[in-house]
């Protein structure tokens, strides 16, 4: 038995994954229950549930909560002190069948300490037999275990792998799964609540599969049997109170644990009065001030038909884009989330990004961060899924899984690190990365396990984000995939890159339905607000009318409207009446704003100043933002901008991630400090109309000096090594204010748009690293070669990223400015090597190879271009090849070329085969045995695999040497391999 300094242990009631728990007496010899973390060496999180719970339950003060004694330090971990009132787990009563009388005893108990726990806007989210204590004398019955408690009237649950899902998946919620398109609130706990009650009274629980998916769905999807159908003493009042606890919306349910507790205590004075209970209409004293606004959704049945069947279509093997578009706030989101059902039901995969306004010049983003989420699932799952997933990446991804890594680092956590890419063509690489990336998606998008992935906000998409859009749903290279886009469509014109991009996709026969969400008509509009209010639809239709005018039917602007009358008093709950009341002539006068953004604003105004001022901050990071970053912009430290933003978390506007927003706020900096803090804290605003309200609060005369100092303040912050998001973040901050960007310091933000530009050109986002290049170019003074390297390295990716994007005028300009200015023989050739790529892109082969031949005669190779030169050139470089072919093998051992002029030669003609073969086809041969004579001369470099297998052909189809043709063939693989070049496939 364990040994715990002041106290004396007699037993162990429960030993769960992550505490023990056990029974003793302290030196006052007071009982008491002593929980422990198993862990030698805690994790934040668990330190966090152990403070979390001590401060709740310690200011709760409810007697039918396990009162909190202590919370004492123990070794490395913690020591939680709780009331000892001589009771057992409900769990332990269960194996024998409860009487009517003695579970309405328990059953009101309950029911009353719930109401109470709620009342403080407290959320249990684990309500079950074993976190509930009773003494079996005196059937004192108390909750205990608050470890993941909110203190959030209201959660949004994220969809997560089934191990790290908060809640116990026999007694869960459907809106506690993730779902069910819905948040989370204290009628959570009422669901919880009923499946103890049908446990308790029924011997058994609503579902019991074995398969944690298929309990989820049973949550979700399925209807128990009522009670009284499996045990004929039940009434059929308290089986009907079980099953409206049970329900799946959670408007459906009582509204309040006090509603509860007053139904049981009418069954308990009927069964106490006349030994049985008769049947009446229950929740007729169910009530209560809180506003509940329904969420389910209003006049989109079709709309929700239509996304079924698209998912029905999915799940039979087709792949599709389906986009819905409409007005900000009109629904687009809710309507998507939909799916979340049927997904479920087929074991299928959902992730979601969302592009943003002040990101949209960070590549890919919100097309990768849903696989980067998805990886982040995956790990938590068992060793064993995790070896499965491991082989099934590696064999799609192959020897190319570093391109994947590349954008979702993750991966590696998963499949182990891979070799190193070679540096490929900006063609070549483009390619590269799209088959890579279909294979990767393919991993996912399966018969067994459909996926959807949900891109919303396509309005702000990036261009390379909206090709690779093109691409996993071109013909044959998907299946089993359901691309879901949401958009404004009053911000497009055909002219927009979205609508362009839209046109090729059908005309490549692409599969594209289209859902156009209107605003809500005043029906509908009266519909939800009467059931808001629980009023008859006549008795609404006034205010109805009076809101309708104001939101225009747009459901997010009709709800927040709707709080917003209640915060300020014009609409009220009368508790002697038990109704909601208003005078619709008051509201009428009074200066209702018929603006959403000034509502929201005006929601923002009501909090603290330096609240106000975080959430002006965190506007300008984007619609999502982490802690860290938040901290590093706020100049404090991460639990005081946490408790900064708690009050707008409180206020509903904004949102946490994941529970990791606990820990800060209940972990003292100095554990933060001393631990490692691991975990990312992530929030995001409740609408784009949030970040919006909060980005207009900026005066427009600041917010570039806001920008700016955002930028410095990250800059200090980093690293050397930028994190991709991280470089793309901070240089859009400075760029944002580059007018304000003092002289001294451009130099330094030219160099921060040469690494971004770089960058996205890797990950072949080539429009916007062109646009990160020319603005690193624009910073350059005008003197600017005086900084020769990086004017020159800004000059040479500028030109190169010009020349994909078709910008040839931009490409060649730029190249005239640089050929000027370059000091060395190689930098000269590294531009002309440049001008060379130009003309082939521009389809002037001719010029290139005049180019090339100049630029070679300058490194002092001369190859002939008439006929009888071109023989005799090619006849003496074949017979210094003879002693060659003699020591074949040994050629994969030369060291590798050191001499920079040779290697500058090597990679000229290595852009030579297509333009030659086309247009100087006499030049072919001697400039591709050239290249290898320079290897053989001068040893290996990465064009020497393709010259060395071009040489091999040679010898098969000009020379008739089969043998020694092959043997090159083999010593090009050999070569290819050593230097990681994969450009020939």
């Amino acid at each position: 038995m364990i040994a715990l300094p002041g106290y004396t242990v007699s037993e162990i009631l429960h030993e769960g994954d992550k505490s023990i728990v056990y029974r003793g007496i302290n030196d006052e010899q007071q009982a008491v229950i002593l929980k422990v973390l198993k862990a030698t060496f805690p994790t934040l999180g668990e330190i966090s549930t152990y403070k979390q719970e001590y401060q709740i339950v310690a200011n709760l003060q409810i007697s039918g909560v396990v009162k909190a004694y202590a919370l004492e330090k123990y070794q490395s971990q913690l020591l939680l002190v709780l009331e000892d009132f001589g009771g057992e787990s409900l769990q332990t009563f269960l194996d024998s069948e409860i009487s009517i009388a003695d579970f309405l005893g328990i059953a009101i108990q309950l029911a009353t300490a719930l109401g109470e726990i709620h009342q403080p806007n407290i959320i249990h989210k684990d309500i079950k037999p074993r976190n509930i204590i009773i003494n079996p004398q005196t059937g004192e019955t108390k909750i205990t275990d608050f470890s993941i408690a909110s203190r959030l009237s209201r959660e949004n649950p994220q969809i997560g792998n089934l191990g790290v899902l908060e809640g116990t998946l026999y007694y869960i919620s459907p809106e506690q799964t993730g779902r069910m398109n819905r948040v989370i609130d204290y009628r959570s706990d009422l669901y919880s609540l009923g499946v103890t009650f049908y446990q308790m009274l029924t011997g058994v629980l609503p579902f019991t599969s074995a398969d944690p998916l298929e309990l989820l769905h049973s949550h979700i999807a399925k209807q128990p049997i009522p009670p009284h159908q499996l045990r004929s003493d039940i009434p059929e009042v308290i089986s009907r109170l079980v099953m409206k606890l049970l329900a799946k919306n959670a408007e459906d349910r009582y509204h309040t644990a006090f509603g509860v507790s007053s139904d049981l205590q009418l069954c308990q004075q009927q069964l106490e009065i006349t030994g049985k209970i008769s049947d009446f209409a229950i929740a007729q004293q169910d009530f209560t001030g809180y506003m509940l606004i329904p969420e389910k959704l209003y006049g989109r049945s079709s709309e929700v038909n239509a996304l079924l069947q698209a998912f029905e279509r999915v799940s039979q093997g087709a792949s599709e884009l389906l986009l819905v578009s409409g007005y900000s706030g009109i629904g687009k989101t809710s309507l998507v989330n939909e799916v979340h059902k049927p997904i479920l039901q087929r074991q299928g995969y959902f992730i979601s990004g969302k592009f943003d306004q002040l990101h949209r010049d960070i590549p890919y983003d919100s097309v990768i961060q849903p696989f980067r989420c998805l990886m982040q699932q995956l790990l938590t799952e068992s060793a064993s899924s995790l070896e499965v997933w491991k082989a099934k990446l590696l064999s799609n991804l192959g020897e190319n899984a570093q391109v994947i890594i590349e954008v979702i680092p993750e991966l590696e956590l998963i499949i182990g690190s891979q070799p190193p890419l070679a540096q490929l063509s900006a063609t070549a690489a483009e390619t590269r990365f799209n088959r890579v990336f279909i294979e990767f998606v393919r991993v996912f998008a399966q018969a067994n396990h459909p996926l959807v992935l949900f891109l919303d906000d396509l309005q702000w998409a990036d261009s390379a984000s909206l090709k690779l859009m093109q691409v996993l749903l071109a013909i044959n290279n998907s299946n089993y995939l359901l691309l879901l886009g949401a958009y404004r469509d009053h911000e497009v014109s055909l002219a927009h890159p979205l609508m362009q991009t839209l046109q090729q996709m059908k005309n490549a026969q692409v599969k594209i339905d289209q859902i156009t969400l209107t605003p809500l008509t005043l029906n509908h509009v009266n519909q939800l607000i009467a059931d808001t209010l629980q009023q008859d639809l006549t008795f609404t239709q006034p205010l109805a009318e009076l809101i309708f005018q104001k939101t225009h039917g747009n459901p997010f602007f009709l709800r927040e409207l709707l709080k917003s009358l209640v915060v300020t008093n014009l609409l009220k709950f009368d508790f002697n009446n038990r109704r909601w009341q208003w005078d619709i002539h008051q509201i009428q006068t009074v200066d209702v704003t018929d603006n959403v953004v000034d509502l929201m604003s005006n929601n923002i105004k009501q909090l603290p100043d330096v609240t106000q001022n975080l959430l002006k901050l965190a506007a300008c990071i984007g619609n999502k933002f982490d802690l860290g970053t938040l901290a590093a912009i706020h100049e404090k430290t991460l639990l005081d901008t946490a408790q900064d933003i708690w009050s707008a978390m409180l206020a509903g506007l904004i949102i946490p991630l994941s529970s990791a927003y606990k820990i800060p706020l209940v972990v003292g900096e100095e554990t933060i400090s001393t631990a490692k803090f691991d975990q990312s804290v992530s929030y995001k605003f409740l609408h784009d109309r949030v970040q919006q309200a909060a980005y207009a609060l900026i005066p427009e005369a600041d917010k570039k000096s806001t920008h700016l100092k955002i930028g410095q303040l990250l800059l200090r912050s980093q690293s050397d090594e930028f994190e991709p998001e991280n470089i793309f973040g901070l240089v859009n901050q400075l760029n944002f204010a580059i007018d304000l960007i003092p002289t001294a310091e451009k130099k330094r933000l030219a160099e921060l748009n040469l690494i971004a530009g770089n960058k996205a050109a890797a990950s072949t986002a080539y429009k916007l690293a062109g646009m990160y290049l020319n603005i690193g170019l624009s910073l350059l003074p005008a003197g600017c070669w005086q900084h020769y390297q990086l004017s020159l390295e800004l000059y040479d990716a500028a030109i190169a990223v010009e020349c994909i994007n078709a910008e040839y005028a931009r490409s060649q300009a730029l190249i005239d400015l640089a050929g000027e200015q370059t000091q060395t023989l190689i930098d000269r050739i590294r531009i002309y090597k440049r001008q060379i790529q130009l003309f082939i892109a521009q389809g002037n082969l001719p010029q290139a190879i005049n180019t090339a031949l100049s630029v070679l005669s300058m490194l002092n190779i001369l190859i002939p271009t008439e006929s009888v030169g071109i023989e005799q050139y090619s006849q003496q470089l074949q017979q210094e090849l003879v002693f060659a072919k003699d020591k074949i093998a040994e050629l994969a051992t030369l060291p590798v070329m050191s001499d920079p002029e040779k290697q500058a030669a090597i990679e000229i003609l290595n852009t030579m085969p297509g333009p030659v073969y086309i247009v100087r086809p006499e030049l072919f041969m001697p400039m591709m045995i050239t290249m290898t004579s320079l290897s053989v001369k001068y040893g290996n470099w990465v064009p020497s695999s393709f010259g060395y297998c071009v040489y091999g052909l040679l010898l098969c189809a000009v020379f008739g040497d089969i043998d020694a043709g092959y043997e090159f063939g083999q010593l090009s693989l050999q070569v290819l391999e050593q230097f990681n070049d994969q450009a020939l496939y």
